[in-house]
């Protein structure tokens, strides 16, 4: 027998420990160099760890673990071989198999022959879909996230067939009682751990303030309406509110550097760029990837680059390299109803912008009172190096750039 052991790699300069959130490959399968064997939760995103060489998998840590890096997660024995894996579990329990037998076997089923993709199993998991009732219609066999979409959306019109193989036994759902007082624990994400630790920082090391102001977006929502299917047909995507808004901090950070700029130990570290972070919401918490060079790109390399990170993001594919930067942040808490919020600085950065949801409300114009889709808009920033005069000031240009959108677009 030959063992190599699988450890944790090195993943990032402040990563110290991830968590083994869950197995792709079972224990004793046959893997292939470079398969994906399980995935890791860090800090900041959800990683892939490949197999290093060829062999049957051996378990050493459970689902759950927290690994410090250079812990050892699995062993190969690359003494087995495909074909001998092959024949132990497709024909258990046959008293006599042939050589053509054998061949049938070796050619036709492989490692990824009715294995999920990790988007895929996560998705049967939620459905509580049985992977072995699935036929897979990817590379050589394998179950892709549509597969899985499908088999979820048809679970209630055809009765899923139970496996003929052992398989973990699910507990019946417990009938929710009136008056009930029941407790459930749950171990904490490292995701949500470090949130958590991240936003505390933010409130005790920073002098945090919030200043508001409120917004007409009459003028935004008749330019959308106005070039909307053109915009959608050059570029193949909708002009969204996202895009505007970032477009327009990026213009007045360019002017105002103090609000783009962060603290680091005694000194004040300034750009001469733009990379705004967006606040994305997924299964496993707020993640915040950052667009770089906001304020030399379109608006349409905006709403595109936006569509891919929240992609990314909910489908916990967002690499580590995706997730590093911002010199400011923007977030919408309109997108789920509130009104009005202070939002927490994403710390090195000095600044975040806090949209809202647009209300028709009734506001004073030219001494008259008249119905207008208004928003609060609410900036968090770091006192310590912004003033409140620029803070009220940035807010202020930033709501004159987005009533009057033709001097953003024309750049002036």
């Amino acid at each position: 027998m030959s063992l190599i052991e699988m450890k944790v790699p090195t993943i990032g300069e402040s990563i110290t420990e991830v968590t083994l959130s869950q197995w792709l490959k079972k224990e004793g399968d046959f893997v292939n160099i470079d398969d994906p064997i399980c995935e890791f939760e860090s800090d900041k995103a959800t990683l892939e760890f490949p197999a290093e060489a060829s062999g049957r998998l051996i378990y050493v840590a459970k689902e759950g673990d927290d690994l410090a890096i250079g812990a050892v997660v699995a062993r190969i024995d690359t003494s087995v071989t495909s074909d001998q894996t092959a024949k132990v579990a497709a024909i258990p329990s046959s008293p006599v198999v042939t050589n053509e037998v054998n061949t049938t076997i070796s050619t036709q089923q492989n490692y990824a022959t009715g294995h999920p993709s990790p988007a895929a199993g996560k998705i049967l998991r939620e459905g509580e879909v049985d992977p072995s009732t699935v036929s897979g219609t990817g590379k050589e066999g394998r179950i892709t996230k549509e597969d899985a979409a499908k088999a979820v959306e048809n679970k209630a019109a055809t009765p899923v067939a139970v496996p003929s193989a052992p398989s973990v036994p699910v507990p019946a759902a417990r009938p929710v009682i009136a008056g009930a007082r029941g407790v459930r624990v749950e171990k904490m994400s490292r995701m949500r751990k470090t949130i958590a630790t991240r936003l505390v920082s933010a409130k005790n090391n920073t002098a945090m303030l919030t200043t508001f102001n409120e917004v007409d977006m009459s003028a935004i929502n008749e330019l959308r309406k106005k070039y909307q299917d053109r915009f959608v047909l050059k570029y193949g995507i909708k002009l969204g509110y996202m895009s505007l808004f970032a477009k327009a901090c990026a213009k007045v950070l360019m002017e105002m550097p103090d609000v783009n700029a962060m603290i680091d130990g005694n000194d004040i570290v300034y750009h001469d760029y733009v990379d705004i972070s967006v606040a994305i919401s997924t299964p496993n918490g707020l993640v915040v990837p950052p667009i770089q060079n906001v304020e030399s790109i379109g608006f349409h390399d905006i709403e595109l680059k936006i569509k891919d990170l929240a992609e990314k993001a909910r489908n916990g594919k967002l690499s580590l390299e995706e997730m590093k930067g911002g010199t400011f942040t923007i977030t919408n808490g309109g997108t789920f109803g509130s009104l009005l919020s202070t939002p927490i600085i994403n710390e090195p950065q000095s600044a975040i912008l806090g949209m809202h949801a647009i209300k028709d409300r009734p506001v004073a114009v030219d001494g008259q009172v008249v119905i207008r889709p208004m928003m609060y808009l609410a900036l968090s920033y770091d006192h310590r190096i912004i003033d409140g005069s620029t803070s009220v000031t940035f807010l202020v240009k930033v709501k004159e750039l987005l009533e009057d959108p033709m001097t953003l677009m024309m750049d002036i």
